[in-house]
């Protein structure tokens, strides 16, 4: 199947991993004609496997999408390479431009465009990121497990951060950074679980061999460590939703920004639904597909709403047209035999 755009769809699905696909093979099932247009940036490229996510533990993110996006073209949706600047209202319905000047219209969006992490403005932190820089236990623990890990400060989860990853190392050892120790219960919990704490702020990383060897303080101490782990700040990937009153908002948690969402991934504005990271900062990526799936069930759902909608308005106006002409036709015939009507 060609992947050039065509005029219009019924669902514009707007990025390109787990959610997105996820979504887009429902509808696809559903015989929905269905497009997903994707920047080609994911997250989690970075990592050498997906993680958690049963059935393909292990899989390269590359292979993933590869295999998402040939299940989606399967049942006759359509993946497009692009990048959404921006959305607006159009009638009962939205037109979506892409940044190099093609346009398309929709009688829905599902947004899963994921989100954006933010790093400490630490030297050597970006180039390791998802290597031996890592953020989550549960999608990098086990293949950092018995390491000397190095866990940084950057926000109040990190306490909770480190005793996570003390489940899968003994040799943990919490650094504050810029932030205060942590205090009372907190620093209680840290010192039980022979967690380390290290004050002053972390000048950079120290790399030999292509692999971290150490965490450098601004005053000059070193602290040998294997792998760090950072919580970052993370941010929806939404910018182009703004033209229609919706964007990211901050998370309850405080841990970024997110695009809140109802059930079903269904947004504040009629006709558009979230899924995956984009509204759920935390979600795995077995987590973001489920998301994606259950939206891509509620819009086909709501679709087929409406097309009942029409057809009974549809079906019901011969009837009230010919109902229309027999009652004139009686009246004609009426009149014609001195009966009053």
């Amino acid at each position: 199947m060609s992947d050039q755009l065509r005029m219009s769809y019924d669902v514009v699905v707007v990025g390109g991993g787990a959610a997105g696909l996820s979504g887009a093979l429902m509808l696809g099932r559903s015989r929905r004609r269905v497009v997903v247009i994707d920047s080609g940036a994911p997250r989690n490229a970075p990592a050498a496997g997906v993680h958690g996510f049963l059935s393909r533990d292990g899989m390269s993110p590359a292979e993933l999408l590869a295999t998402g996006r040939a299940e989606v073209r399967r049942y006759g949706g359509q993946v497009v390479d692009g990048e959404v600047a921006a959305a607006a209202r159009d009638g009962e319905g939205f037109t979506v431009d892409l940044a190099d000047g093609r346009s398309v219209r929709a009688r829905r969006l599902l947004v899963t465009t994921g989100l954006t992490d933010e790093l400490p403005d630490v030297p050597g932190l970006a180039a390791r990121w998802g290597r031996d820089v890592v953020h989550c236990p549960y999608c990098h623990g086990w293949e950092v497990r018995d390491r000397a890990i190095g866990v940084l400060t950057s926000g109040p989860m990190s306490p909770h951060q480190a005793l996570l990853f003390r489940q899968l190392s003994e040799d943990v050892t919490y650094f504050s950074h810029i932030s205060p120790p942590p205090a009372g219960e907190e620093a209680e919990q840290l010192a039980a679980r022979g967690i380390r704490v290290v004050t002053g702020a972390v000048a950079a990383l120290e790399i030999a061999d292509d692999r971290i060897t150490g965490i450098r303080l601004r005053d000059g101490r070193v602290v040998p460590r294997q792998v760090v782990a950072v919580a970052t700040r993370m941010t929806a990937r939404a910018a182009f939703l703004g033209t229609l009153g919706l964007g990211p908002t901050a998370h309850p948690a405080g841990m970024g920004e997110h695009v809140a969402t109802g059930p079903a991934g269904l947004t504040g504005v009629p006709g558009i639904w979230a899924a995956g990271n984009v509204t759920d900062l935390t979600a795995q990526v077995g987590a973001a597909a489920a998301a994606g799936a259950l939206a891509g069930a509620a819009i086909n759902a709501d679709l087929v709403a409406e097309d009942t909608r029409q057809a009974v308005a549809a079906y019901r106006e011969p009837f009230g047209a010919a109902s229309e002409a027999r009652m004139s036709d009686l009246a004609m015939g009426d009149r014609r035999h001195g009966v009053s009507p």
